[in-house]
């Protein structure tokens, strides 16, 4: 079993659940982890597991919407102690070896989750069998409501699927952060340079989720120093390339950025990716893609909570 912590050990108040992406359901969870941390004057604490459950249990995880780094660093910077367990060595515990287990040898003192909330052997265990299980170990429990957007439940299969389809400002709405990638740059044809828009080429990682082919408003962060971007993600049907890639123009920027890792922060979708006649009309429209893609980060900058940004994290 492994067991990562950062921070005090003694006395947990402990987030549960997947926490894919990091969502806005998930934050009710993380919020009132710290809230009872702060009373009782414990540590807050999040439960990963090294391994996505489904990928031990059928053999193929869903797409992910951040790596499992990303995530681990996202929530230490906001001050979590980050438990890592083992899923192939826990995964056939009861509900209550389980949960003995968190408060035994983890110290969890508050156990925090959402209502659909599983575990144990078999995902039996649910926020119910906590109620029942967590008085006898003197563990508080507190199941959170669910968070809902546009009248449906927040999930991560959701925000996947409105990732997949193109529907990026409500996959935005949904997460704590507006959804982006962080990967390193490729050397590329340098056919943009030829344009007069050079571009950042990234490719993306067999377990990441695919975002929908297109034209994006985007943002990147070089140096401390904010840049609206163009990122065409597909495969450049007018030049053939013939290979599924991120290929962003950064507004204003000039230097060399082969071999480093960039994030690219997807904003709106802008439109369907398209082979266009000849490279006159393709550089005719990216640059009013780049007149867009201002005009989505100014709007974005005023209002950041309206694009996904949360103080959370």
């Amino acid at each position: 079993m492994q067991q990562k912590e950062t921070g005090r050990t003694a006395g947990l108040a402990l987030a549960l659940g997947n926490f894919d992406g990091l969502h806005r359901g998930h934050a009710l969870v993380l919020q009132k982890a710290k809230e009872c941390a702060l009373d009782a004057g414990l540590t807050p604490g999040v439960l990963l597991f090294d391994e996505h459950p489904k990928q031990v249990l059928t053999g193929e995880a869903p797409p992910l919407l951040m790596t499992g780094e990303e995530k681990r660093a996202l929530l230490e910077e906001a001050g979590f102690t980050v438990l890592t367990l083992s899923f192939r060595q826990t995964k056939d515990l009861s509900p209550t070896a389980f949960v003995r287990l968190l408060s035994e040898t983890y110290h969890a003192r508050v156990l925090c989750c959402g209502a659909n909330y599983r575990f144990g052997k078999n995902a039996a265990g649910t926020a119910e069998t906590l109620r029942r299980l967590c008085p006898a170990l003197r563990l508080q429990l507190h199941v959170v409501p669910d968070a809902v957007y546009r009248g449906e439940l927040i999930s991560s299969t959701r925000i996947r699927a409105a990732v997949e389809r193109g529907a990026i400002e409500d996959a935005n709405a949904m997460l704590l952060r507006p959804f982006s990638y962080r990967l390193p740059v490729a050397a590329g044809d340098r056919r943009g340079k030829q344009l007069g828009f050079p571009t950042v080429n990234q490719y993306f990682l067999p377990a990441m989720v695919r975002p929908c082919a297109g034209v994006y408003a985007s943002k990147v962060v070089l140096n401390g120093v904010c840049y609206a971007a163009v990122t065409n993600i597909g495969v450049r049907p007018t030049i053939g390339t013939g290979t599924f890639h991120s290929e962003t123009h950064i507004l204003g920027f000039s230097g060399d950025l082969y071999g480093r890792q960039v994030r690219v922060t997807l904003l709106r979708y802008l439109r369907q990716e398209q082979k266009f006649p000849d490279l006159d009309a393709l550089r005719a429209a990216v640059t009013a893609d780049a007149a867009a893609a201002k005009e989505v980060l100014n709007a974005y900058e005023q209002a950041p909570e309206a694009a996904g940004e949360s103080s959370l994290l």
